[in-house]
């Protein structure tokens, strides 16, 4: 059992009916901020949403992924069979970088006028602390509704979505018939978003004095020349492919390493790279391309490239005219854009699941801060969010 925060313990105690005061969801979310779930420890996280669900009365469920690192899967079901919609968002955080450039401790919840900062406060812990009291909010009000609502906590999203990977995997997701991810979106909906592919080339050659260079094999000039033909072949795909939404594919090679010293022909030499994938041309076939220039240049009796991928996520793209997307409009005066993004989310996993299903990219937070030096998120945005929520529910399972 985990010791929670003071804070939203001490606030609940003041508490005179069964409404959640704005002050208590305020230091829910500035619990879960505080604890360190860097790339890890995200078991923490998920116990203390656990045992808030369950003291009101939502039993949740945790699915181990590794030591200190568990899922957590949570129901709250009302009427008779209904729909099931999906709620869903990651615990992990990435690092907060040279903490001396924040101009608050990243992971001391702070409060600034309307922002909440720290490390995790836009990617996205207010996205699911929002999703969570929802469900607390709609159960202590007795709303009427059909159907589940059925909250889906990951761990290492930021590290290759492991947690939805393992959820999905184990069913977990097959009986969803909507879903919403708690990423930042800023009030836009993003319903497709681009794959996202890791792969690393490694070279071997062999060593030799850099005196007598005809005696070995140059890893490093056999890496240079498939980048320089990747490079080529990747510019040509994103010029004949493009999607009118994600725009076309984009191709980065990040990381270079290799020789051992100044005076010595590399034996060995490796990279890394990403690509930015689209529907017109799926990672199936940016990995087929791959592995065809990696072919051709083994034809060279001294070249010894070898190709793994490290990573695999699959473009994803949802129904912009799904009953789901309509019951948020709703919510709304005014329609809110539909737009796609380059960052891949749980979805590319989650929609591998046996059964298809709606689903929308939808939470508190501006797109741009994820990852950034004095991360926050608005309070008002969260607080409000918090409440479409519930409206798109009972909607959704009216």
């Amino acid at each position: 059992m985990i010791k929670k925060d003071v804070a939203y313990d001490e606030i609940k105690k003041d508490r005179s009916n069964n409404v959640m005061k704005k002050e208590e969801k305020i230091a829910i979310l500035q619990d879960i901020v505080r604890i360190k779930s860097v790339n890890d420890n995200e078991g923490e996280v998920a116990v203390y949403l656990k045992n808030l669900l369950e003291s009101y009365g939502i039993e949740g469920k945790l699915i181990s992924y590794a030591n200190g690192r568990d899922n957590l899967v949570a129901s709250y079901k009302k009427g008779n069979e209904g729909k099931v919609l999906g709620l869903s968002g990651h615990m992990d955080v990435v690092a907060a970088g040279d903490e001396s450039m924040w101009s608050c401790k990243p992971f001391s919840a702070e409060i600034k006028g309307n922002r909440l900062y720290g490390r995790g406060t836009t990617d996205m812990k207010s996205g699911l602390a929002a999703m969570v009291i929802a469900m607390i909010e709609l159960k202590e009000a007795e709303k009427k509704f059909n159907g589940t609502i059925k909250l889906l906590a990951t761990v290492g999203e930021e590290i290759g979505e492991l947690g939805s990977e393992q959820l999905t995997r184990k069913g977990y997701a097959n009986d969803l018939d909507g879903l919403i991810i708690g990423e930042p979106t800023n009030y836009n909906l993003m319903y497709t978003h681009m794959g996202s592919i890791n792969y690393t080339v490694v070279s071997k050659g062999k060593e030799a004095h850099s005196s007598m260079p005809q005696e070995g094999y140059n890893a490093i000039n056999h890496l240079n020349e498939f980048i320089t033909k990747a490079n080529m072949r990747m510019t040509q795909i994103a010029e004949t492919y493009k999607n009118p939404i994600l725009g076309k594919t984009i191709h980065n090679v990040t990381v270079i390493s290799g020789g051992n010293q100044v005076n010595s022909i590399p034996s060995q030499a490796k990279l890394q790279g990403n690509i930015r994938s689209i529907p017109e041309f799926p990672n199936d076939q940016v990995i087929a391309l791959l592995q065809k220039l990696i072919d051709e240049l083994n034809e060279e009796t001294e070249y010894r490239l070898e190709l793994t991928i490290d990573y695999n996520k699959i473009p994803v793209k949802a129904n912009p005219a799904s009953s789901l997307i309509d019951c948020i409009q709703e919510q709304f005066k005014r329609p809110l854009p539909l737009v796609g993004a380059a960052g891949t989310t749980d979805a590319a996993e989650f929609v591998k699941a046996a059964n298809e299903f709606d689903f929308i990219v939808f939470g508190p937070g501006v797109a741009t801060l994820p990852h950034q030096i004095d991360e926050y998120v608005e309070i008002d945005n969260y607080l409000d969010m918090i409440e479409k929520y519930q409206a798109i529910i009972l909607s959704y399972l009216a």
